[in-house]
Order: C-alpha cells, then structure tokens, then sequence
C-alpha cells in the first residue's frame, strides 16, 4: 500500500523538465556551502505577531524567547543532553484574534554578536541572519448535525451548539490552537547546486542571490502534534499557552518529515479530503506512540496478508460467478439480498459524510454484486411494455439450471422461515430506532434502522445457504476458495479490533463474522 502511494503521488509531483545546471555565462554552477559552518555560535529570536511580515523589533512585548550562544550541529548540550532547549510560556492575544485572527511566529537566527533588525545597520548582516515564519493557528471546519427524536422533536445537543448553527449555517470555520511547537534546525553541509534539489527539500532549501550559497535549513515541526489536542480559540481566552522547542536534526529524519508534510497529490478532491487524511494520520500517529512495538510490527504484517487475501477473495469470486454454468445449489435469492444490503450500506455512508475511499470501495462492491444478478437469472430489456411509456422495463427470469433443480424448492423453503423471524425482527428494532434514537430527519430514520439491523442481524441471511447445503447432502457448488480467503481474514480483523479504535457495535460485527 505504501509502495502504491509512493508510486502516485511521485507521477503527480512530476514538476517541470530539470533547469540547466548552468550559470549565465554557460559554465557549469559551482557546489554551494552552507552559509553557517559547523559549530557556528547563533543567536535565536522568537517574535509572535498578528502580522505575516514583521517590523517591530522594537516592541518588547513581541519577543517571545531570546536564547544567546546556541551552537549549530551540537547534539550533546541542554537539559537532556540531546542538543534541545525549551521556553514556556504564555501568548497575549488580541479581540481581531480571539475573533478568527490569524496569528504568527517569526524565529530569526544570527551569527553571535548581530542583531535581527535590518535598520540596525551596525549589528545587522544579510549573510549572517536566517528568518523563517509561519502561521500558528490552524483553521478547522466544525460542523453541527442537527439530530433529534423525529416523535417528540426533542434533542440532547447542547442549546448554544443548536444556535450557533441557526447563525453560522451546519459548516463553521473557527480558528484552533495547539500548545507545542518544535523549531528544527537541520545539521546539514551537503553541497547543493540550485536548481537541483530533489523535491519536496527544494521547498526548504533557501539560496543567497548574490553569493549563490544556501542558509541552514529551519523546519516547524508538528509532525506529532495531534487533531485531538488542539483546542478553538475564542472570546473566553485572553492569554493562548505556548511550549516552544529548539532542537537539532539530522538530514534523513528531516527528509521523512518534508516527505510526510508535502501536501497530498489529491488535492484535487477537495479541502474536506485533508481534513480526513489528517485525522487518518492522527490514528497512524497513535498506533505509532501507544501501541507495542511488537503488537505493531504484527499488525503491519498482518495487513499486508490482509489486502492479498482481500484481493485473491475479489478475484476468486468474480472468476466463480463468471464460468458458473449450472446454479444448483447456489441460493438466488441470496445475491439478491446482497444486492439489497450492499445497497443500504452505500446510501447509509453517504448520508453519514465516510471517507471518500471507503465510498469507492463500496460502491464497486455493489457494481460486483448487480453484475452477480445477470448470472443467476435472464435478464432482458422489454422494448414493447415501457416504463411510463419511455424507458425500456427490465425483466428477470429464473435460470432453466435454477428451475429444473430442487435447489429452488429449498430456495424458497429458507427464505420463508427466514422471514418468520426477520419481518418481526425488523419491525421491533424499527420500534426502538424511532422511540430511543435522534435522526436528521425520516430518511436518516430509515437508512440508519436498516444498516444498524442489516449489521446487528446480517447473519441470518447466510442461513438459506446453509439449509440449501443441508437438504442437498453437499457443498460442492461453493466458491470454497473465496470462501477460505474471507475466513482468513475474518481472524484477521480480530486482531484489529483490538489495535484499531472502532465503534462496540463494529468489533461484536468482527467477532460475529
């Protein structure tokens, strides 16, 4: 899967034809240096300020950490000896932030002795000063679905939630606040020729125009910052808290950071997508940090067999269907039970705003089992009977294998004492839907009822089957192997009830299965 990944996302990121490596005058460019050699004494000046460019040096209140004789590329100083400094501290913000403002972090380093402030002409170098800056809080969508009992019209949301809705409509844009931040500096002197830094470094990669030489590399790394721990800023918070670290870091870690934080090649499906891919992160991230190593490593394997099998199940299953002649012992009514389930579960996604892969791989589940439907029964178009006297009316007609053996017979035995449970099944968790759940409205009602029996009682639709195989003394006509591949990989998705954070009613679905 990540190959896969790697693989789409390198052709999106195909930028233009690589730039002649060339000067104006036609001789091949020199390697550059890094402007600060190793073991460089600096200077680090961290401002905060409501403005993307920054001019007020002179406003103490703007400097948020000052910290004289850093040491670039020493790993072996500070609190823990690993080369990391921290301040903590405390963010004044104004109403225009507490209001959805944008607010900034501006981090200077300087060679000892000079100052960040051009229109300090004694103390200020070009050269010798490297600036980075960024925007420190994050906008996140909020959204509000409006539920309620659809018999008494009443609700649990919380009142001020409910008007919040009415006045900014179910999509609010609201300004967040993480209160950690990593300033990185990378200890690197590779000898890079501008124009050919691989992306996505030569995003990072800054060169002086005049000496050709390039400035250490300062990266923001939020890279374990979670979604979960960041907090809305508004009219209640006067003061924002702020952890902020300086530490070193070596060239192939920043590289797996750079790679992991380039924006998705699918930014063509829209902003929502980031924001699940982000929370999709989130969970990778949590695994990564919570899990043990070993559970995880087996989990990681286990997945990899997981999505052969998923494969070899698909294959199998369309290659049975597809040179399947005779359907005794096959139950028909089955297929069309799938059919209807595979459904239910496509409008019931889509009603509840899942992921956009999910939404695919469901939706070709359904094409696979509409295209079941013309291998079990004759199905033509009636040209002459017109549905409302324009479309052509699609007719269905059993099988002459299906009719002429005594499959059909047990066929319809099973479904009818399947129904002697079902219906009443239904129509009592239909009951408990509408008396105890809230819904968005009687659609929701119906969708989310029938996805929650359809999940809660959806064995029972492999009984028919079953009582097909029992009446005829024989499982000869089952498609075994993909029926080996899914059993397989129901144990595995034991395991990952386990690892994976998933809803009570999911992970008594796995165990059912």
């Amino acid at each position: 899967r990540i190959f896969i990944i790697w693989a789409i996302s390198s052709w999106f990121r195909r930028g233009p034809a690589p730039q002649e490596q060339n000067s104006a005058g036609g001789t091949p460019r020199a390697p550059s240096r890094n402007l600060f050699p190793k073991d460089t004494l600096m200077d680090l000046y961290v401002y905060i300020s409501e403005h993307e460019h920054f001019t007020d040096f002179n406003v103490s209140s703007a400097l948020f950490w000052q910290k004289r004789d850093l040491v670039y590329g020493d790993w072996t100083s500070g609190e823990n000896a690993d080369g990391c400094y921290e301040h903590s501290g405390e963010v004044d913000i104004s109403q225009s932030v507490q209001q959805n403002g944008s607010i900034y972090i501006h981090v200077y380093f300087t060679k000892s002795g000079f100052h960040p402030d051009p229109r300090q002409k004694n103390l200020y170098r070009r050269l010798a000063t490297v600036h980075t800056s960024r925007m420190i809080n994050k906008y996140k969508r909020r959204r509000f679905q409006k539920t309620k009992n659809l018999l008494t019209g009443e609700t649990e949301a919380d009142p001020e939630m409910i008007k919040r809705a009415e006045d900014y409509g179910p999509v609010e844009v609201i300004s967040h606040w993480h209160p950690n931040l990593t300033i990185n500096m990378v200890d690197d002197h590779t000898p890079w020729v501008k124009g050919s830094v691989p992306p996505p470094l030569d995003q990072y990669v800054k060169f002086d125009a005049i000496s050709g030489d390039y400035y250490p590399i300062l990266y923001f790394n939020d890279y374990w910052n979670l979604q979960k721990d960041y907090f809305p800023i508004n009219e209640t918070l006067q003061r924002l808290p702020f952890r902020l670290s300086f530490c070193p870091l070596s060239l192939w870690r920043w590289q797996l950071y750079a790679a992991q934080s380039t924006k998705s090649p699918w930014n063509f499906l829209g902003e929502d997508l980031y924001e699940q891919s982000d929370e999709e992160q989130d969970s990778v991230k949590v695994a990564l940090l919570e899990t043990n190593p070993y559970l995880l490593a087996l989990t990681i394997v286990v997945s990899i067999v997981h999505s052969i099998f998923e494969f070899l199940a698909f294959k199998n299953d369309i290659q049975f269907w597809n040179s399947r002649q005779s359907l005794e012992g096959l139950s028909v009514r089955s297929v069309f039970f799938g059919v209807f389930q595979s459904l239910v579960v496509l409008l019931y996604i889509l009603d509840n705003e899942t992921n956009f892969v999910v939404q695919v791989s469901v939706f070709i589940g359904l094409l696979i089992d509409l295209w079941k439907i013309t291998k079990v029964m004759d199905v033509r178009l009636d040209r002459e009977n017109k549905v409302a006297g324009m479309f052509p009316r699609v007719t269905f007609k059993d099988k002459s294998t299906y009719i002429e053996s005594s499959t059909k017979v047990y066929d319809d035995m099973a479904f009818r004492y399947l129904s002697w449970i079902l219906f009443p099944l239904l129509g009592c968790y239909a009951v408990y839907s509408l008396l105890y759940l809230e819904h968005k409205g009687w659609y929701s009602w119906v969708l989310s009822m029938l996805y929650g029996f359809l999940l809660t009682f959806g064995f029972i639709t492999m009984t028919p089957q079953l009582f097909i195989n029992y009446k005829l003394k024989s499982v000869a006509h089952l498609p075994w192997r993909m029926l080996t591949y899914k059993a397989l990989n129901t144990f595995i998705d034991d395991l990952f009830a386990f690892v994976i954070k998933m809803p009570m009613m999911y992970r008594i679905g796995c165990l059912r299965d």
